[in-house]
């Protein structure tokens, strides 16, 4: 095989231009290439340069001699240093460090959305028929209970945009980029599962790649049926309420619905909202830390605006809604930024405790409601929330109640709703007039209110130094009528439980897995972190 790294074409090139280059470039005519696949495409978009594509595929051919030839030739030579053309033995592929023997408990694996069914697919592919219990409902009924709450605000504390099948981003955009290092091919493998549970291929090479929450709600379920079809079990509305420990080491579970699991592997994979059960693992002395997160509003704008500001005003419609990451620092030394950015998409009311409100964004796969969002966010230390903390909160859980007293107070600011302001009235301290409610693109109701009584002052002045900076970047995102939701409070986990090299906390056989451990951030950072998990279970059990 030969790789080529650096084909720029138009964007409204096809497949046959696409060999044609790659032909081109390897000095052989195009009906020899007996194989091509795309392993990257991105858009070149900088000012300077004539925005277009830029792929690197793989090609297989008759005599790839031939091509070795004529690669030491001063033309090929050339077309080597411009696009990268060098020869690939063969791909790294995916593998899980060994099988299950006879005898070894089977692992409890608490939680549904990507790290646990990543850890649950290779553990069941491998031996170990693991047991995924998930507190919410699976994904058909989950999505009546949420658009339930959107539409009448009748709202399920155990099955809502936070808990049930899929985890939290399954109302998202479903984006799986990530900078993780990875050389053992987990994201690979992660991409395979997907793509034959209904995923398009296209995942696989997409420089930022999305799903959309429309085919994740079809493709779930076939995660889950590969699961269960290889030994796993599912059970639904069922959550974990104690771990049963001895010598320091867990024996058991007693879940909700008053039966035990015993086993002396649980991986908790709960999601970051699973705050009651964080606090269970802490009272049984499961070692923790508080960490660094980002709070603050969901900014929403026309999708044409960031269209023309990021491609220029005659950008080819083929492209469809352009995407933005957006940082700074503010003169008081704080990050701000852009986060989870939803092009197309709606802002969602993603809450899941009563009297509390939190927003997220979410796409469909076609990204076509018109509107932009992404959560602009400012970086908040344990310093800065440890005095929201509650008289009996540790501290290196008070993170959780900051999380929950902005909410609370944006359930009040919004009369139990979302509320909403546009960004003039936000800089200036006032509520927006009451047609504002009719504005924008979003999933649950919306109601006029002040999103400066929600947040800290520092953190609001904040935002503002933020959306003036980008403005810089992307003329008209300071505009007066930005729309801002809020609260934007679960970007990440406010904790850290602590976990050895062995993947094991400070009780031994309990696995702390994800984003709600502490230990991703995002649907692909997560699903890797469910693989190397399930590594060190699958190790752990053989070794013992």
């Amino acid at each position: 095989m030969i790789r080529i790294t650096s084909i720029r074409l138009q964007p409204d090139c096809s497949l046959s231009d696409l060999n044609l280059a790659a032909a081109k470039y390897t000095g052989i005519d195009p009906s020899e290439i007996t194989d091509l696949r795309i392993i990257r495409k991105s858009i070149e978009a900088r000012r300077k340069e004539p925005l277009s594509l830029v792929y690197s595929v793989l090609i297989s051919a008759a005599d790839e001699k031939k091509i070795l030839r004529f690669l030491n030739t001063k033309k090929g030579r050339s077309f080597a240093e411009r696009h990268g053309c060098t020869f690939v033995e063969k791909e790294e592929e995916y593998r899980f460090p060994c099988t299950a023997k006879n005898g070894v408990s089977r692992p409890l694996i608490v939680g549904s959305g990507p790290a646990g069914m990543l850890c649950a697919y290779e553990l069941a592919a491998n031996g170990f028929a693991p047991l995924v219990i998930e507190r919410g409902l699976p994904i058909d009924q989950r999505i009546q209970s949420v658009e339930n709450y959107w539409e009448n605000g009748r709202l399920d504390p155990e099955c809502n945009v936070q808990f049930g099948e899929g985890g939290a981003g399954t109302f998202s955009d479903g984006k799986l980029n990530s900078g993780i290092s990875d050389k053992a091919s987990r994201i690979k493998e992660v991409f395979r599962l997907f793509i034959e549970c209904g995923a398009p291929e296209s995942v696989a090479y997409d420089s930022l790649p999305h799903i959309g929450s429309d085919i994740l709600y079809r493709m779930i379920p076939a995660v889950r049926k590969k699961i269960t079809d290889l030994g796993g079990e599912y059970r639904f509305g069922c959550r974990l309420d104690d771990i049963l420990v001895e010598n320091n080491s867990v024996t058991g579970a007693l879940l909700s619905d008053g039966s035990v699991f015993h086993t002396d592997t649980i991986v908790f994979a709960g999601g970051h909202s699973a705050r009651d059960t964080i606090r269970m693992l802490h009272r049984r002395g499961v070692e923790m830390s508080a960490k660094n997160f980002a709070v603050g509003v969901r900014c929403e704008h026309d999708q044409e605006m960031i269209n023309q500001n990021q491609w220029g005003a005659d950008y080819p419609k083929e492209l469809g809604a352009a995407p933005y990451k957006l940082s700074c620092k503010t003169q008081g030394g704080r990050s701000v930024y852009s986060f989870c950015m939803c092009p197309g998409g709606y802002v969602v009311d993603a809450s899941s405790v009563m009297k509390g409100i939190a927003v997220n964004g979410m796409s469909l796969s076609a990204r076509d409601s018109g509107k932009a969002n992404s959560a602009i966010v400012v970086s908040v230390t344990p310093e800065d929330y440890k005095g929201s903390a509650k008289a009996d909160t540790p501290e290196e859980l008070s993170g959780m109640d900051f999380q929950n007293e902005l909410e609370q107070k944006a359930y009040v600011a919004g009369q139990g709703h979302i509320p909403v302001q546009y960004y003039d009235d936000f800089k200036e301290n006032r509520i927006s007039d009451p047609f504002i409610e009719k504005e924008g693109r979003h999933c649950g109701k919306t109601v006029s209110g002040n999103i400066r009584e929600v947040l800290p002052e520092v953190i609001s002045e904040s935002i503002i130094e933020g959306m003036e900076c980008f403005s810089d970047r992307i003329r008209g995102f300071n505009a007066d009528k930005t729309l801002l939701y809020a609260v934007e409070s679960r970007t990440s986990s406010p904790v850290r439980i602590v976990r050895d090299d062995s993947f094991q906390s400070s009780i031994r056989g309990l696995y702390p897995c994800g984003e709600g451990a502490g230990y991703a951030g995002g649907i692909m950072s997560a699903a890797v972190d469910g693989i190397k998990t399930a590594e060190a279970v699958a190790l752990n059990q053989i070794l013992c």
